[in-house]
């Protein structure tokens, strides 16, 4: 369980996703990788066997292989330089230990099979401009978050090294494995940490909080919020300078039910800065 794993997938968000793995490969002081899935949709192999005895001409249905054969090697080709594009440029930006993996499949179904040799994963969120009334995550994104156990960096569109981040804690078993996992982890040690509840989070488990993160090196404060919970937090957010949001991922439960409408998709969905997912 050593690298950071960052996801490209060539869309507006890579450059961000690069940036954010090259400074968490930094603070954890970990190998970074760049992988890239190449998607059974980008690989998919038109079927006209149908068209046999429909009149259709051999020489049209060998066009279509071939148009197929050549939009696979183009794929192929487009992840590799995408690949090695983000190779020199962590290697310029200081990182030492660089590697690329190019992959067929389906994308949580090779993040899973790496996660023995993860200790973060980098994603990028969905494109919220192209698609500003949208209503559910990025598949992919959902199914990641959904799926797997090691914790994952949502990048938003641009980069900003993280010096204030914000924690939704809810003094539950859960809140307190994750203040436990920020206080052990490098990643955030010396920065501004602002620890938020919405609801009756207990006084003394807010109390525990704020000394454990206190002790690893965080600058913490912190504070209450009234009203639905992802408004409040995104409010608060927005109104306080937050460059990080960090929060529990769907609990165990949760990932055989839709979620739609749960506090952790509405915080994805909608945040306009990272947000640090732990399981």
């Amino acid at each position: 369980m050593n690298n950071v794993t960052a996801c490209l997938d060539g869309a507006s968000y890579t450059k961000s996703v690069c940036d954010y793995a090259i400074w968490a490969a930094r603070r954890l002081n970990a190998p970074l990788e760049f992988l890239h899935v190449l998607t059974r949709q980008s690989d998919v192999k038109t079927d006209a066997s149908g068209s046999i005895g429909l009149g259709a001409q051999e020489s049209l249905l060998q066009e279509l292989a071939d148009l197929d054969e050549r939009r696979s090697i183009i794929a192929r080709e487009h992840g590799s330089q995408l690949l090695d594009g983000a190779r020199q440029f962590a290697l310029q930006a200081g990182i030492s230990q660089v590697s690329t993996r190019q992959r067929h499949g389906e994308l949580t179904d090779t993040l899973v099979a790496l996660e023995p040799d993860t200790r973060l994963y980098v994603l990028g969120q969905h494109d919220q401009d192209a698609k500003p009334k949208r209503f559910l995550l990025d598949h992919n994104l959902e199914s990641a978050v959904r799926t797997l156990h090691r914790p994952i960096l949502v990048a938003n569109s641009t980069f900003t090294e993280p010096s204030r981040c914000m924690i939704a804690f809810d003094a539950s078993a859960t809140g307190r494995k994750m203040i436990e996992m920020v206080a052990d982890s490098p990643l955030l040690r010396g920065t501004e940490c602002q620890i938020v509840t919405v609801g009756n989070a207990a006084q003394e488990a807010l109390q525990w909080a704020s000394e454990k993160l206190t002790a690893a090196g965080l600058q913490v404060t912190t504070h209450p919020l009234d009203g639905e919970p992802a408004a409040a937090m995104r409010n608060h957010a927005r109104q306080n300078g937050i460059e990080l949001i960090i929060m529990g991922a769907y609990g165990h439960s949760r990932i055989r039910h839709l979620i739609v409408g749960s506090t952790t998709t509405t915080i994805l969905r909608e945040s306009q800065v990272p947000v640090l997912v732990l399981r």
